[in-house]
């Protein structure tokens, strides 16, 4: 077949080895009908330098047709003729480092590796000869199983990277994989040091970059990863390291930073997707969701096939609570990645915020069948152990919600069979559920089992102490928490559990005093929110209402969206039926952050019922009531509307369910002024009822 032999570009340094011209009468051999080079017969007559340079010629004719057809008698007939060069002019190091080069790409590894010392014997300096034989060490160390033999590769990579670099110390690339095998070994101070040297020769070189404020970042040292890309981000900057920059600070939780370095990166590349993907999780994050979806909104055009974006659209939508819009979104994503985890539970969380329980449960059942139905058709024994203990998890939450204990109760009965790991995990949130289902006793016992499992878990004695809380057994609970103190400013949450039980526990001074400790030991501002937090419930359950105002406020000017600070100060405000626009205000805005909470709902419902909005309090109470029926305090604000209605029927149906649930109180939640008020409601609407029962009288429909 005809073909044309490509063009050569050689470098100067390449044509000065083979200086001489070709002996007088040497003639160059046309290439063979099947590609090969075949030497004419007057290439026998062609000797020294001007040899060399003629096979040199030919086995580099024959690696480029190699590359461009995969044929591997291109192969053979470039390492012949490379072999005659040398045989020609065997200190010729380039023609030796070719010679490796196209032994290593037709995997003549041995041979390869032997040829490119070879080519560093003769020249110490050349760069590509020790970059070769870095990267056939680098392509071994994945393929080999043998520890010891892929420690041993690893080194010899490692020793030729830094070859290069005593060469030629702004060597991008030796630089950035010596850093990677350092960090691979676990050794990154010695990654540091290559990456800081390195930046000396090239200041905003992106990856290098990355790998040294990743070093800083996973080190817990992210000011050195801002106070680095910041000293880098300058006029002249380039968009990756603004990048770069807005997700140090967003790792840092310096959110309007973060954005503010996301939209300097747009603003000098804005067709780059993963700077529009930054701006979009730090807008998220800052709740901004406007503003986050509408940036999802455009990346979902520019990357049509990816799910995340749709997912992430749900998500927002979701919280916006524009549910058929996050449903369209939702499903779109599940079009698109089939079986995904995330996606699958986004959707049951969909169905949860709409009060579609069983809609949820469904999703999730499906799940999870097609999971163990997967794992049993592997004929490998795929183990999915992790994603099923997720599914059950969510699915026991979402029997919880619904209150269907027992439903909840089974999903982690049957995580707990999954693994050890599973089986503690199980545990805590069975105890969670006896809890919310007022059997304080088993929830004491499911957590003591998981505590015998692991005896030093100061989380599972914390947890363990909450619960003897509950019972309002504060000696048992403070002599659990009192031994997890360390005398350090760690103490802080256990000072804090320490308040909750005491509070619980009707011991209002000492609460008072763990609540301050805690304070005293807060550094950060979501700490201290969550002490005067603490503090406003102490004073509030004392009536001091004026104390508990100001602790309040004072969490809400740390934290002004922190949703359950404003339920707290809203729902005080409402019982007492004072400044009560100012309390539904705040209420509603905890609101639009967790729809689905039946604190907040109920919190709601009831400033409405204080304003006399009764059809707006009976909606709110009634969503209320679908999400936790087994409050009594829910319960009775939903009977007193009805009372108000003129709905004795209901009143007395939801009063009944009340008075039986304030019967399975644990003693730290039970009211006795409510369960005497409730009773009293109670006695006069079976007064009434029988009156009208006796007289004829039409019922309310």
């Amino acid at each position: 077949m005809n073909m044309m032999s490509p063009k050569i570009i050689f470098s100067l340094a390449t044509l000065a080895i083979f200086s001489a011209a070709p002996a007088r009468g040497a003639q160059k051999a046309p290439p063979a009908q099947n590609g090969a080079t075949q030497p004419s017969p007057a290439a026998s007559t062609i000797t020294g330098r001007a040899g060399a340079y003629y096979y040199f010629t030919m086995g580099h004719l024959d690696e480029q047709q190699y590359d461009q057809t995969n044929d591997s008698s291109m192969a053979d007939a470039s390492i012949e003729a490379y072999k005659k060069a040398l045989a020609l002019q065997p200190d010729a190091a380039v023609v030796r480092e070719r010679l490796a080069e196209i032994e290593a790409k037709s995997q003549r590894i041995r041979d390869a590796v032997l040829d490119a010392r070879q080519a560093i014997k003769d020249d110490p300096n050349n760069v590509d000869a020790h970059r070769l034989l870095a990267g056939i060490y680098v392509r071994t160390i994945g393929d080999i199983n043998s520890g010891d033999v892929q420690k041993a590769n690893l080194d010899k990579a490692t020793e030729q990277f830094q070859d290069i670099l005593k060469i030629k110390p702004d060597d991008t690339g030796a630089a950035l994989w010596l850093a990677r095998l350092y960090r691979f070994e676990n050794r990154d101070s010695d990654a540091e040091g290559v990456l800081v040297t390195f930046l000396q020769h090239d200041a905003d070189n992106p990856a290098a970059l990355e790998q040294l404020s990743q070093i800083y970042l996973e080190g817990g040292e992210a000011h050195k990863a801002i106070d680095l890309l910041s000293r880098a981000a300058n006029d002249t900057a380039s968009p990756d390291v603004y990048d770069l920059l807005g997700s140090a600070y967003l790792q840092n939780k310096d959110l309007p930073n973060a954005e503010q370095s996301y939209r300097k990166a747009i603003q000098a590349d804005p067709d780059e997707p993963s700077h529009q993907e930054g701006l979009a999780k730090t807008l998220f994050a800052e709740q901004k969701y406007t503003d986050a979806l509408s940036t999802y909104k455009k990346l979902a055009i520019a990357e049509p096939d990816k799910y995340e974006n749709y997912l992430r659209i749900g998500q927002i939508e979701t919280a916006l609570g524009k549910y058929d819009d996050a449903g369209a979104a939702l499903e779109h994503a599940r079009q698109l990645a089939p079986g995904n985890l995330e996606i699958l539970n986004n959707q049951a969380m969909l169905y949860e915020a709409q009060g579609r329980h069983d809609d949820a449960i469904k999703v999730l059942n499906d799940a999870i069948s097609g999971m163990r139905q997967k794992q049993s058709d592997s004929s490998a024994g795929e183990n999915n152990g992790e994603a099923l203990e997720f599914l059950y998890q969510e699915l026991g939450q979402i029997y919880g919600e619904q209150g269907n204990y027992p439903g909840a109760i089974r999903a982690y009965q049957q995580m707990e069979q999954l693994s050890p790991e599973a089986r503690q995990h199980a545990q805590t949130l069975l105890a969670d559920t006896y809890e919310r289902n007022n059997d304080i006793d088993d929830a004491i016992a499911e957590m003591k089992k998981a505590l015998d499992a692991s005896p030093k878990d100061e989380r599972l004695t914390m947890n363990l102490a909450m619960l003897y809380g509950e019972k309002a057994d504060t000696a048992n609970a403070t002599k659990l928490l009192q031994g997890l103190l360390h005398g350090t400013d760690a103490d802080q949450t256990i000072y804090l559990a320490l308040a909750q039980t005491q509070e619980r526990g009707r011991e209002f001074t000492q609460a008072e005093q763990s609540a301050q400790k805690a304070e005293q030991m807060s550094h950060e501002t979501s700490q201290k929110a969550m002490a005067w937090l603490m503090l406003g419930d102490i004073y509030e359950h004392q009536k001091k209402y004026e104390d508990a105002e100001r602790q309040f406020r004072k969490a809400l000017d740390a934290e002004p969206n922190d949703p359950t600070a404003l339920n707290e100060f809203g729902y005080m405000l409402a019982e007492r039926g004072v400044r009560l626009q100012e309390a539904t205000g705040m209420i509603q805005r905890a609101v639009r952050q967790q729809p689905g909470n039946g604190a907040f709902l109920d919190s709601l419902g009831w400033a409405y019922y204080k304003q006399n909005k009764l059809a707006e309090a009976e909606g709110y109470l009634k969503k209320a009531v679908d999400r936790e029926g087994h409050d009594p305090t829910i319960l009775g604000h939903l009977g007193d509307v009805y009372l108000k209605l003129g709905d004795d029927e209901h009143a007395e149906a939801v009063m009944e369910r009340a008075r039986a649930e304030w019967r399975k109180t644990p003693p730290a939640d039970y009211e006795a002024d409510k369960v005497a008020q409730l009773d009293a409601q109670l006695r006069e609407l079976k007064r009434r009822l029988a009156q009208k029962s006796s007289t004829g009288t039409e019922k309310p429909q």
